[in-house]
């Protein structure tokens, strides 16, 4: 049994490397040509053409839910209303490039197309009914700590991520944060993640959890899972694949991509500071409501249409040489490593 699941780890590790090596890549080149000016510049104001370009402006930029949270406060405090603030707080930790690709690889194209839209109408809304919600009068904290006080990122990169927005003008400087910092922050979380699907793969037969899914009681227990359970939106994937072979309905899948990484506590407490304890109640329902919505619908599509979301997600993994994908989760260890890095790298 423990080799079945080392087998299934490693089988699930090989497919999601080259993937993620991309992504990390990609990461780099958007962190040095998104300078924190341009951000000011595209969402300033307080109205609804600014939630819209929060909310797809946050969604490629590299950052975790904790991670977000000095460069919303800059924005915030540099002119960007509530709305935009409370769009790009949602739609930045809830996909990224690097989590696009895992969700195509792991659990087919229409998922991890599903998730982006949901991301974007999650993000949308929410700004949407906090930005309409009454000003209360907080007192701000300071930006210096918010986020590393709260424990939630382990590297460097979490609490000085604006700073670097606005320093990182080179495409060097913007690849040595995804391989460094970056990937500092999401490779143990994608190592549990890896190591929950394998558990869940080997130890859980097929159609296991099918008891338990399908209708809105299990769509809803699925968001008050993941809401409080912050995981990054990388590490989700690989779980939510593993959730998917046992038996839950994609809609519930996608319910778990969304509300976890949506939010953390850290978010929660500077949310709260800044906007008041109303916005906080309205953010964390309208996370709830929209994200259960998104999964039925996508479980009503899926019963109208019967396409097989594992099929398709197994037809991508076909698409890659096996010699390619040992070499990626190869070169994606030595990375990890960060005495290696830094000697080798300079990273």
């Amino acid at each position: 049994m423990a080799m079945n699941m080392i087998e299934e780890l490693l089988s699930i590790a090989l497919s999601a490397a080259p993937w993620l090596l991309l992504g990390l890549f990609i990461a780099g080149l958007i962190k040095a040509w998104m300078p924190q000016n341009l951000l000011q510049r595209w969402m300033g104001g307080d109205g609804l053409g600014s939630i819209l370009r929060a909310a797809v402006i946050g969604m490629p930029l590299p950052l975790c839910s904790c991670g977000a949270i000095p460069t919303a406060l800059a924005l915030h405090r540099g002119g960007a209303g509530r709305g935009p603030t409370t769009s790009f707080l949602i739609s930045t930790p809830g996909v990224g490039v690097d989590s696009i690709l895992l969700t195509s690889v792991l659990l087919g194209p229409l998922v991890a197309v599903a998730r982006v839209l949901g991301a974007m109408v999650t993000a949308i809304v929410t700004g949407i009914l906090v930005g309409l919600s009454a000003d209360e009068k907080v007192t701000p904290v300071p930006e210096a700590g918010s986020c590393a006080s709260q424990g939630c990122c382990a590297s460097k990169g979490c609490g000085d991520s604006s700073k670097e927005t606005a320093a990182g003008s080179g495409v060097i400087v913007g690849l040595k944060y995804a391989f460094s910092d970056l990937l500092d922050d999401i490779s143990g979380w994608v190592f549990a993640g890896l190591l929950l699907a394998g558990v869940l793969v080997t130890f859980v037969p097929p159609d296991t959890l099918v008891g338990f899914s399908g209708g809105f009681l299990a769509l809803v227990l699925m968001a008050l899972i993941g809401i409080p359970l912050y995981v990054c939106a990388t590490a989700a994937t690989p779980i939510a694949a593993g959730l998917l072979l046992a038996g839950i309905s994609p809609g519930m899948a996608l319910v778990f991509l969304l509300a976890g990484p949506l939010t953390s506590l850290a978010t929660l407490a500077i949310l709260r500071r800044e906007m008041g304890s109303q916005a906080v109640a309205i953010y964390l329902s309208s996370i709830l409501v929209v994200t259960v919505l998104l999964g039925w619908g996508l479980d009503a599509l899926l019963g109208l249409t019967g396409w097989n979301i594992v099929q398709q997600a197994s037809e991508v993994q076909e698409l890659l040489p096996e010699w390619l994908e040992w070499a990626a989760l190869v070169v994606l260890a030595l990375v990890s490593l960060r005495p290696l890095r830094r000697r080798a790298l300079g990273f």
